[in-house]
């Protein structure tokens, strides 16, 4: 890399620390959340900060936890885990050609890609500026991880965590992100498909049934929409 290569890399990294800080200091709140109700869930403070050190996904993380909290087994909630995060797959192709290196070293680049920060390193012409997309990750991932740490380590001081809302956690971030793909044309159908999919199979289903039901609905729309 050129001098001004070095200098072109190192001001997108600064500019996309920046950026990432209001989604940092959102995801930490969300991560907290999550550690003060794995918690509950029975998982131990190093498996609550384990997970969120190696999942670093909310929709997956809060997937896998809302199944276990019900009563579903460890297999189903893996596997909504898994079906949320299918998104990565075709986000990872698109990015894959703005990444130098072979395989392994573009898979070792790719682990730091969110949501967020995919969308703002995206320069809209089908390249995507790396430096910006590793610096917008490198803020959310050190409160992601930080929340986790403060929320599974003190949560059990809240005492009742009911009267802070936080029972509501699951339908609100589940509903939100219902909300949102219904608002794209795009995907509008297969959201919806699967959100009423799993309402029906709620009181008549295993826990961990119905959002597996509904992420695979959802999956295949998308898969089947057209290009």
């Amino acid at each position: 890399m050129t001098v001004a290569g070095d200098e072109g890399a190192r001001t997108a990294f600064r500019r996309g620390l920046r950026l990432g800080v209001p989604f940092a200091v959102v995801g930490f709140l969300l991560s907290l959340s999550f550690g003060v109700l794995a918690r509950q869930a029975g998982f131990s403070v190093g498996q609550a900060v384990v997970t969120s050190v190696i999942v670093f996904a909310g929709s997956a993380q809060f997937a896998m936890l809302s199944v276990i909290t019900v009563g579903g087994g460890i297999p189903a909630a893996l596997t909504a885990a898994s079906l949320m995060n299918t998104r990565f797959l075709a986000m990872g192709v698109a990015l894959a050609p703005s990444l130098p290196g072979g395989p392994w070293k573009r898979a070792a680049q790719g682990q730091t890609v969110v949501d967020s920060s995919w969308a703002l390193a995206n320069r809209g012409d089908g390249t995507f500026d790396r430096w910006l997309l590793f610096g917008t990750t490198v803020p959310q991932y050190l409160t992601w991880t930080l929340g986790s740490v403060v929320g599974a380590t003190f949560g059990s001081a809240l005492g009742d965590t009911h009267r802070f809302g936080l029972d509501a956690i699951y339908p609100v971030f589940f509903l939100s992100l219902l909300i949102t793909e219904l608002r794209d044309p795009t995907s509008r159908r297969a959201a919806a498909g699967g959100g009423l999919l799993a309402l029906a199979l709620v009181p008549i289903s295993p826990p961990g049934i119905p959002i597996l039901a509904a992420s695979t609905v959802a999956l295949i729309g998308l898969m089947r929409r057209p290009a």
